[in-house]
């Protein structure tokens, strides 16, 4: 089950039904199936309050992935926060919803196991990213 839930600012405006077909199909191209997943948009203000709380992280992020995952089936609680995501479409150069899309799929490619610490992993994500996108476009 996906679902989508708003924490302290409006919820965004989304095709649900949309992004949970989309979501589903990134996913089995990775081999994996749908569990519980759990997508909370927030403010930056609760970002960084689940940041320093949950990570010990003191910074804002666009994203984070909390992983349940009892393979094959991902299962999670991604937060992402709207303003960070606006802020990065403006510096970005892009639509707020391009951004918004590629975090949500960013969320995604977490459980099914990618990673970005590193600039090789964070160019293979940036890859994946684009090819999910380009399944949504």
């Amino acid at each position: 089950m996906i679902r989508f839930f708003s924490e302290d600012i409006e919820m965004p405006a989304i095709s649900q039904p949309l992004l949970i077909d989309w979501i589903r199909q990134v996913i089995a191209r990775h081999g994996k199936t749908a569990g519980e997943i759990n997508y909370i948009f927030c403010s930056d203000q609760r970002m960084i309050e689940t940041n320093r709380t949950f990570l010990q992280h003191d910074y804002f992020t666009d994203i984070i992935t909390f992983d349940y995952t009892v393979a094959p089936q991902l299962s999670g609680d991604i937060y992402i926060s709207l303003e960070t995501v606006a802020s990065n479409a403006q510096l970005l150069g892009t639509s707020y919803q391009n951004e918004l899309n590629r975090v949500i799929i960013h969320g995604v490619l977490h459980l099914c196991g990618f990673k970005d610490k590193t600039p090789e992993d964070a160019s293979r994500m940036r890859e994946l990213e684009e090819e999910a996108l380009s399944l949504l476009n």
